[in-house]
């Protein structure tokens, strides 16, 4: 094995030169002050909080959905059309089956209230009574004027027991959602209501705030709804030691406050669903406490960890020859003995890749072969105006043309085209290859820093030939010069009449497209004029371009693909850049009338063959048509096509959108309530549904805030529960319907979210049954 003292050594020396790092990293963290340990642990605070957020969100969204349930049932529909009395026993039953299927869904749901003020009926756990009679009739009647239809509010409980009730309030406060009924309408007459107790949300933070002094939510009225201090639910948050609220601008941050007369370091974070603020306070002087303390320790770690990188570098330096040798092994077949002796290891690999690095060279020799290609599709493109404007120089670039950018002042496209081959000794098969013999005999007869490379278009060999020299006149006459012997050489060959058309000239790469139609324009005269003859473009039009409208219309299919998905923005800037190329064309105001109509002509048709009607975005008017044309100035025509069009079908594609989703989510948690005893997988669902996988994760998390799995998940574990509490189902026989691989996972499983064992649980829930 050669010189393996060589690399031995280097070895050895490279895994002690990774230890120093470990000798800096303990001065540093001995020298890391009290405010640096104080943004580690906020940072790991606002991680908390984000976590608190993220549950507490999850079981709000379950309230919400399976109230939406409720309250669009049929049963309930039916009944806030009817006057409720006692002898309705059937109705009021079905009524009380929604609510009792929402309470057993361990939502931590304390009541479920519906009122309908017309008929003159509440409905909640301890009966049906009469509203107008209800003790605190004013107090629920004033709900009803919420701006919003479903929302949020912080309530006092005893708003929902009265004294017929025997159980007594668990919490002086609840948090209802609070939905007007019906749901359809304008006119609202109803409440649906469903009451969690504010102290229940403590349960869902407690096993993550152990090691912090304080977690803190409050809505957004500034009212606590969970503090440690039960007492202080309901009141302002001022009465807790924050007064200054100041800082809570941004939807997350830190900032320092005093409160009772302490330091404190404060994180929170706005919730998007109801706009709670979940607030974590830790004091600053705790954390001074500490940070010396976390100094002397990452010391000792920092020492401990120098002793085994010691030793893995002793190790290592014994392990590292192996892929060394490997490699020698190798490539052994490819290096003489001499070489072997003459070299180390690392010279004789060296080498190797020397050979890899030609084999390289070789192989992007054999791609550059096929550059041809390319070039010529970009070319047919670039004439055909297919290429954006902005796009054209870098590709230009990008095939070696860079010189004739810089360096041609004027430019004009020849097309040329074999009159016929009727009478000659060619057949009509033969045309393609007379037209490449012609693209060949092109190439050869004018220089490539004269010219663009020809392509074939169409029967037709194009090309664009440039030179330094401004003056139309000289470079007219030298293309035609460049035109007559390209006929007379191709005629002697081939013994065939070619005609060639020559454009206007041009002075910017960007007229190519226009240049090659004034071109083939030029050819069309044949039909006068006879065959083998050059046709210049100028002669047959004064002088003037071809006129090109160069209706922008990749622009305007970005256009409608970005109204299609509601991109407010996008469509915006789209709508911008799109009438800006229209009014870059050298038009007359009356031409200009062609591209907008087309465009507006283009809007209805999408609109209608997504099926909606012209009176949705322009109702009770006039022509949108004649209303365009009345327009005389840029702005107001582009404010036009935005308010009076584009953003009116902006919002009803985005109203679609939000049905679409709700729908799909909604149907989602209903397959997770069927089949949740079963392998269901998010791709079953996208079979059944017929939707991608990936589309509906997207919007189910969009929607309930949650991934299926953890959905799925947490359903499963809530039927756990209930079958544990209600039932003597062997755990056995319950891990198997959730589909646990064994009863040891599921109790393994039920232990880390529920801090017990499954058969603790049920004992737990039987002794609170018997008191």
């Amino acid at each position: 094995m050669p010189n393996l003292s060589f690399l031995s050594k280097m070895t050895m020396f490279g895994f002690l030169l990774s230890t120093l790092p470990v000798i800096f990293i303990g001065a540093f963290a001995f020298m890391t002050s009290s405010n640096e340990i104080q943004k580690n642990v906020n940072e790991g605070k606002m991680q908390l909080i984000t976590q608190i957020n993220s549950n507490v969100e999850q079981k709000l969204t379950t309230v919400n959905h399976t109230l939406n349930q409720v309250v669009n049932s049929t049963v309930l529909k039916k009944a806030m059309d009817m006057p409720l009395t006692v002898n309705d026993f059937m109705m009021y039953d079905d009524l009380r089956s929604e609510i009792r299927y929402m309470q057993s869904f361990d939502t931590k749901l304390e009541d479920v209230i519906l009122i309908n003020a017309r008929e003159n009926w509440m409905i909640k756990n301890s009966g049906l009574y009469r509203f107008d009679g209800y003790p605190f009739y004013d107090k629920l009647l004033n709900l009803m004027n919420t701006q919003e239809n479903s929302t949020w509010i912080l309530n006092p409980s005893k708003w929902f027991f009265t004294e017929e009730n025997a159980r007594s309030v668990t919490c002086d406060y609840s948090i209802s959602l609070v939905k007007k009924l019906p749901t359809t309408g304008l006119e609202k007459y109803g409440l649906a209501m469903a009451n969690i107790p504010a102290c229940s949300l403590q349960d869902l933070i407690q096993s993550d705030t152990k090691h912090l002094e304080d977690i803190l939510i409050m809505d957004e009225h500034n009212q606590i709804l969970m503090h440690p201090d039960a007492s202080l639910i309901g009141k302002p948050i001022a009465e807790a030691g924050l007064k200054d609220l100041s800082h809570l601008t941004a939807p997350t941050g830190q900032f320092t406050a005093d409160i009772n007369d302490k330091s404190y370091s404060v994180s929170y974070l706005h919730s998007n669903l109801n706009n709670w603020t979940y607030l974590s306070l830790t004091s600053i002087d705790s954390l001074t406490k500490e940070s010396r303390k976390i100094g002397v320790y990452t010391i000792y770690v920092c020492i401990l960890m120098l002793l085994l990188s010691m030793l893995l570098a002793w190790l290592g330096s014994r392990k590292m020859y192996s892929p060394i040798q490997l490699l020698l092994n190798q490539i052994g077949g490819l290096v003489t003995v001499n070489q072997k002796r003459k070299a180390n290891e690392f010279q004789m690999i060296s080498e190797h890749v020397h050979t890899l690095f030609q084999s390289k060279s070789q192989l992007e020799r054999e791609v550059h072969q096929h550059i041809g290609q390319v070039r010529t599709f970009f070319l047919i493109k670039a004439f055909q105006g297919h290429i954006k404007t902005s796009e054209l120089p870098d590709k230009l670039a990008q095939f070696g043309y860079t010189k004739h950018m810089d360096e041609w002042k004027t430019m004009s496209v020849i097309t040329l085209q074999i009159d016929s081959i009727d009478n000659t000794r060619y057949e009509k098969r033969d045309m393609e290859l007379l037209l490449f013999a012609a693209h060949n005999m092109i190439e050869e007869l004018i220089p490539s820093d004269q010219r663009l490379a020809p392509v074939i278009i169409d029967q037709t060999v194009v090309t664009l030939i440039g030179s330094p020299d401004s003056e139309a006149a000289a470079f007219r006459n030298k293309v035609y010069a460049l035109t007559e012997q390209m006929q007379q050489h191709i005629f002697s060959y081939l013994n065939l009449h070619v005609s060639i058309g020559m454009s206007l000239p041009i002075h910017a790469f960007s007229q190519m497209s226009i240049a090659y139609k004034e071109g083939l324009e030029a050819l069309k005269h044949r039909i006068k004029l006879g065959e083998g003859i050059i046709i210049q473009y100028e002669n047959i039009n004064s002088g003037k371009h071809f006129l090109n409208l160069n209706y922008p219309k990749p622009l305007e299919n970005e256009l409608m693909d970005a109204i299609k998905v509601a991109e407010k923005d996008k469509s915006k800037e789209l709508l911008r850049q799109l009438l800006q190329a229209v009014f870059a064309a050298p038009l007359s105001p009356q031409e200009y009338q062609i591209p907008l109509a087309r465009l507006l002509n283009n809007l209805l048709m999408v609109m209608q063959e997504s099926g909606i009607s012209l009176n949705q975005i322009h109702p009770n008017k006039g022509s949108l048509f004649e209303e365009l044309l009345n327009l005389h100035m840029t702005a107001e025509i582009e404010d036009w096509f935005w308010t009076e069009v584009i953003h009116p079908l902006i919002r009803i594609y985005r109203d679609r959108q939000d049905a679409q989703y709700h729908n799909i989510s909604e149907k989602i948690i209903d397959l997770v309530q069927k089949y949740y005893d079963t392998d269901l997988t998010l791709e079953d669902c996208a079979s059944r549904l017929h939707y991608n996988a990936n589309y509906l994760s997207s919007i189910f998390r969009k929607e309930t805030n949650c991934s299926f799995s953890d959905y799925l998940s947490a359903y499963r574990f809530n039927m756990a529960k209930k079958w544990l509490s209600e039932t003597d189902m062997p755990i056995k026989d319950i891990s198997s319907k959730l589909r646990y691989n064994n009863s040891q996972n599921f109790i393994r499983s039920f232990r880390k979210q529920e801090g017990i064992t499954p058969g603790q649980y049920r004992d737990k829930q039987k002794e609170g049954a018997a008191l």
